[in-house]
């Protein structure tokens, strides 16, 4: 299982620890190994940093000055990782993407042909 280090002890622990073992700071939220716990370090605030309090969807109640967060999304991280998709997509990932999303129009357009193909034929 893949280790992470406190944010508190800095101890290594696994990374689906509820609580650190040795300091007892509580890692993730709820109890529930599958929800993590952001916590802000120093004095600033998670919210300053976070993608939900830019776009004022928040609706935490602590916001904007909470320093533990289970919705967190840094702003940073989201747009680099929106650059990165943006510079990775090749012309046949947006193709194969593109046929996806329309398979309904190129099914009508498909029987289109097919029946223009048998009016030429027959006539």
């Amino acid at each position: 299982m893949a280790t992470v280090s406190c944010p508190r002890c800095h101890q290594l622990i696994e990374s689906q620890a509820i609580s650190c073992p040795y300091c007892r700071i509580t890692l993730k939220a709820y109890g529930h190994p599958g929800i993590p716990l952001h916590r802000a370090t120093g004095d600033g605030y998670l919210c300053d940093t976070c993608t939900y309090h830019a776009d004022d969807s928040c609706n935490f109640p602590q916001r904007p000055y909470a320093k533990n967060c289970t919705l967190y999304q840094n702003i940073e991280e989201t747009k680099l990782d929106l650059e990165q998709q943006h510079h990775s997509k090749s012309f046949a990932v947006t193709v194969k993407n593109w046929l996806k999303r329309n398979q309904a129009l190129l099914l009508v357009l498909g029987l289109f042909l097919l029946c223009l193909l048998f009016v030429i034929s027959t006539s």
